[in-house]
C-alpha cells in the first residue's frame, strides 16, 4: 500500500490547475522539449554529414547504401509508429495515455543517441552493421515513442483553443528558436570549424547531447497534463479497432487535407536541411568557412524570434489558416528570390529572410490546427483517434526522411561528390570544390524545392474548413458527455 503510495507521488503530473498556467508553458512546453528536439535537430541537420564526411560511405556499395538504408530503415520506423500508436490509444493510466512514454523514452534517447556516433573503427560491413541497428533503434524506437507521445501533448492539454494556440506557439519556440541557435547558428560558426571531420571530437560532442536530452524529457513529462484523456478517466472507454480508426480518419475531408499539406510541407523542409551545409559549404561559401552558414541561418533565423510576439494576434484576428496561407506566399517569393541568385550572398540572406517571416505562421500553430482536425473527428465519429492520427503524421516524418535523404545521397554519389579529408597528424580538416552538376543539385535542394511545395501548400490550405466549426463542434462535444 505504501509502495503503490509512492509510485502515485513519484509519476504524478506537478501540474494541479484546470486551466494552463505559466510553469506549464515554460516547463512542460518551452523547456522539458528542448533536449530531444535538439538531440533531433541535431541529427537531422549533421547525421548525414557524419557518414558522408567523416566515416565517409558515399561510395560503400556504389554509391547505393546511403540511399538504400534510410528508406529501408523508414519502413521499419513507419511500422513501429503504427504500433506505438495502438499502443498509446489502448493506454490507461492516471497520467495519461501519451505522457507516460515520454517518461519511459528518456533514458533510451541518451543511450541510443550516443549509440549512434560511436561507430568502431573496423571494416565496412561492420560499420554498416552498427549503422544499421543504432540507427533504427533510436529512430524506430527511442525516437518514435518520444516523438508520438510529445506530439500529442497539445491536442490532449485542454479543449480552450486560446490556452491551445498559446501552448501550440510555446512547443514550437522550443523546437524552432532553441535548437534553432544551437544547430543553426553556434555550430557552423563555432563547433563544425573545430571538429570538422574528426570521429573522436564528433563522438564526444554528441555524448553530451545525447545525456542532456534525459533531464530534460523528464521536465516535459512533469510539467505537462492531458485533460482531454481525464474527461473520460473513470468511464468505461470502447477500444475502437484499427480498421474503424483507419476508414473514420481516410473518409474525412478535412483530416486528409491536413494530412497531404503536412507531407508536402515535410518533404520540402527535410530536403532544404539535410541540403544546408553542402550548400554552404560548396555553392554559397568555402568549406566549414564558419560564416556562410552561419549568416544563412542567423538571417533567416531571426524572424522566428519576432513570431514569437506576432504570430498568435495574427492568428486569433484572421484564423490560424488564413494566417498560414499568407505566410506561404512570402515563402514562395523569398525562395524564389533564392533560386534565381543562389551564389549572390546579399540576395540570398534577403530571400531566406522574407521567406522565413512565410514560415512564421505554420511554425507556431501547425499543432493548433492538429487539434482541431483531431476536435472535429471527434465530433464527427464520437470516438478520438489520437494514436492512428499521430502514428501516421510521425509515417509521414519518418518515411520523407529516408526518401529525401537517399534520393539527396543518390544525387551527391550520381554527381561526383568529393568528401572533405581528416589528417590525423595535423588535425585539419580539407574541403574540396564540388563539380558542377553536384553544386547544381544542392541548389535545388536547398533552395528550389520549397517554392513548388510552398505553391502547393497554398492550394491545399484554401481548401482546409476545420479551424472555422472548431467551437460549434466542442460545444456538441461537450454536451454529448454531460448526458453520458
Amino acid at each position: 500500500m505504501k509502495l503503490n503510495f509512492i509510485e502515485k507521488r513519484l509519476f504524478r503530473t506537478r501540474i494541479k490547475n484546470e486551466q494552463v498556467e505559466g510553469k506549464e508553458k515554460w516547463l512542460g512546453y518551452l523547456v522539458g522539449p528542448a533536449g530531444a528536439l535538439l538531440l533531433n535537430a541535431v541529427l537531422a541537420s549533421y547525421l548525414n554529414v557524419y557518414y558522408t564526411d567523416v566515416l565517409k560511405l558515399t561510395t560503400v556499395w556504389g554509391g547505393m547504401f546511403l540511399m538504400i538504408f534510410p528508406i529501408v530503415s523508414k519502413v521499419i520506423d513507419a511500422i513501429t509508429n503504427i504500433i506505438m500508436g495502438q499502443i498509446i490509444d489502448r493506454t490507461r493510466t492516471s497520467q495519461g495515455k501519451a505522457r507516460p512514454y515520454l517518461l519511459i523514452s528518456a533514458p533510451l534517447l541518451a543511450i541510443t543517441g550516443i549509440l549512434l556516433f560511436t561507430v568502431p573503427k573496423a571494416s565496412t560491413n561492420v560499420q554498416v552493421i552498427w549503422i544499421m541497428l543504432s540507427y533504427n533503434l533510436f529512430y524506430s524506437f527511442a525516437y518514435t515513442m518520444y516523438y508520438m507521445s510529445h506530439s500529442l501533448m497539445v491536442p490532449l492539454s485542454t479543449r480552450n483553443t486560446i490556452q491551445r494556440g498559446s501552448l501550440s506557439v510555446f512547443s514550437n519556440v522550443s523546437g524552432v528558436m532553441i535548437t534553432g541557435i544551437i544547430v543553426a547558428l553556434i555550430f557552423p560558426m563555432v563547433i563544425l570549424p573545430i571538429i570538422g571531420a574528426n570521429q573522436s571530437a564528433w563522438i564526444g560532442l554528441m555524448c553530451i547531447i545525447s545525456i542532456l536530452a534525459l533531464p530534460l524529457t523528464l521536465i516535459e513529462y512533469y510539467f505537462t497534463r492531458e485533460r482531454i484523456t481525464e474527461e473520460r478517466a473513470n468511464e468505461e472507454i470502447e477500444v475502437i479497432p484499427l480498421s474503424k480508426q483507419l476508414k473514420a480518419v481516410f473518409c474525412d475531408r478535412e483530416w486528409i487535407i491536413f494530412m497531404s499539406f503536412f507531407l508536402i510541407y515535410t518533404v520540402g523542409s527535410l530536403l532544404k536541411n539535410v541540403a544546408l551545409v553542402y550548400y554552404c559549404n560548396y555553392v554559397l561559401g568555402t568549406y566549414n568557412d564558419g560564416i556562410t552558414q552561419t549568416l544563412v541561418s542567423a538571417i533567416g533565423g531571426i524572424p522566428m524570434g519576432i513570431g514569437i510576439f506576432a504570430v498568435w494576434p495574427l492568428a486569433k484576428k484572421f484564423g490560424k489558416r488564413n494566417t498560414t496561407i499568407a505566410g506561404f506566399v512570402f515563402y514562395a517569393i523569398g525562395g524564389a528570390l533564392c533560386v534565381l541568385f543562389p551564389r549572390n550572398m546579399i540576395m540570398v540572406l534577403i530571400g531566406q529572410f522574407i521567406k522565413n517571416i512565410g514560415g512564421l505562421p505554420v511554425a507556431y500553430v501547425m499543432l493548433a490546427l492538429f487539434a482541431d482536425v483531431l476536435d472535429h473527428i471527434e465530433w464527427k465519429y464520437d470516438f478520438r483517434c489520437d494514436g492512428i492520427s499521430t502514428s501516421i503524421q510521425t509515417i509521414i516524418v519518418t518515411c520523407s526522411t529516408g526518401v529525401v535523404s537517399g534520393v539527396f545521397n543518390f544525387l551527391l554519389a550520381k554527381t561526383g561528390y568529393v568528401a572533405p579529408v581528416f589528417d590525423e597528424i595535423t588535425k585539419v580538416t580539407t574541403g574540396f570544390a564540388q563539380p558542377l552538376a553536384c553544386q547544381n543539385a544542392i541548389t535545388f535542394s536547398f533552395v528550389g524545392f520549397e517554392v513548388i511545395t510552398a505553391i502547393a501548400s497554398i492550394i491545399l490550405l484554401c481548401m482546409f474548413k476545420a479551424e472555422k466549426n472548431v467551437e460549434k463542434e466542442q460545444a456538441e462535444i461537450k454536451l454529448r458527455r454531460q448526458g453520458e
